[in-house]
């Protein structure tokens, strides 16, 4: 795999985000608690979801971190890959459901 054009994630970077903004930091930290605990859906569950939606929104950071949490929940490679292709399903369903724009457009020009 060849490296990314992002910075790699370090200790030093982190305390100066949480640093420029300790409240903001706190508050994120804090939600990000809450939505990953066992609610109606397992962290499991919810650790799959992200993955997924790292996939559509093509975060590396994402990617990386929910996967390892993911795996750390409990979720197989193969509940990874299936969550994978969820979010590429999806992803390529919005263009296919978007081609009624194009549609509608060649027929009222």
């Amino acid at each position: 795999m060849s490296d990314l054009t992002y910075p790699k994630p370090t200790r030093e970077l982190a305390e100066m985000r949480r640093s420029l903004n300790p409240e903001a930091e706190a508050a994120f930290q804090a939600f990000s608690k809450a939505v990953f605990s066992d609610g109606a859906l397992s962290g499991k569950t919810k650790q799959l979801i992200a993955v997924a939606v790292a996939h559509v929104t093509q975060c590396p950071y994402c990617i990386t971190g929910h996967t390892k949490a993911a795996q750390r929940a409990g979720a197989t490679p193969q509940e990874l890959m299936e969550a994978v292709w969820v979010a590429a399903e999806m992803r390529a369903g919005g263009a296919y459901a978007h081609s009624t724009l194009m549609l509608s457009t060649l027929e009222h020009p």
